[in-house]
């Protein structure tokens, strides 16, 4: 599996990229997982309702085609988009999904944190405050988009919104939570290596 870093990227050329690379794939292409960081951005999902949005800002709100209502991605998260060929892998999405907050599951582990899913709501939480997100868009037997793991980040977008169509949802980071709070390509490294070992 290849591993990208693409540093601190423009949402939307990242978006095209993905989609292209996706619409190009075929049965042999090797799947990839990008690592990146955005300036800030608001994403809307194919389902995403405007009501979600609470405070007009100066963030750009961008319309996408993953599943799921709106985020937001800053500076200080970390984004994982993985482009995975999961017929091939054997797996459903379902369970693909499964690996993925698992994998963010055991990272936060490194760091003492305890952490869960939620079979209700796709993501990563921290008792009941959301620490990771998840949303994936299905094309030819492959997914594109991703995860975002929140790290060392400014919060304060996440109270302009319902994160995820959820109001009154809380945030929280690793930065809060670590006694040593790590860098977001030190978080990356070991996510990654959990991603690797969990969908081989």
């Amino acid at each position: 599996m290849k591993v990208k870093k693409l540093g601190l990227s423009d949402y939307q050329p990242v978006f095209k990229a993905m989609e292209d690379f996706t619409l190009n794939r075929h049965q042999h292409t090797e799947d990839e997982l990008w690592i990146v960081q955005h300036p800030a951005v608001f994403t809307q999902g194919l389902a995403g309702k405007p009501e979600h949005i609470l405070v007009n800002s100066d963030i750009p709100v961008v319309q996408i085609d993953r599943g799921g209502q709106v985020t937001y991605h800053g500076p200080g998260q970390l984004v994982v988009y993985t482009l995975i060929d999961f017929k091939r892998r054997k797996i459903s999405v379902r369970d693909l999904v499964r690996t993925l907050e698992n994998s963010i599951i055991a990272t936060l582990a490194e760091y003492g944190i305890t952490a869960h899913g939620d079979v209700k709501a796709p993501g990563v939480y921290v008792e009941d405050k959301k620490i990771a997100s998840l949303g994936l868009r299905i094309r030819n037997g492959a997914v594109y988009h991703g995860l975002s793991l929140n790290v060392n980040m400014d919060l304060t977008p996440f109270s302009y919104i319902n994160p995820c169509g959820y109001a009154g949802l809380e945030v929280v980071q690793i930065k809060d939570l670590a006694h040593n709070p790590p860098s977001v390509d030190e978080v990356a490294e070991i996510l990654v290596k959990h991603l690797q070992q969990l969908l081989n």
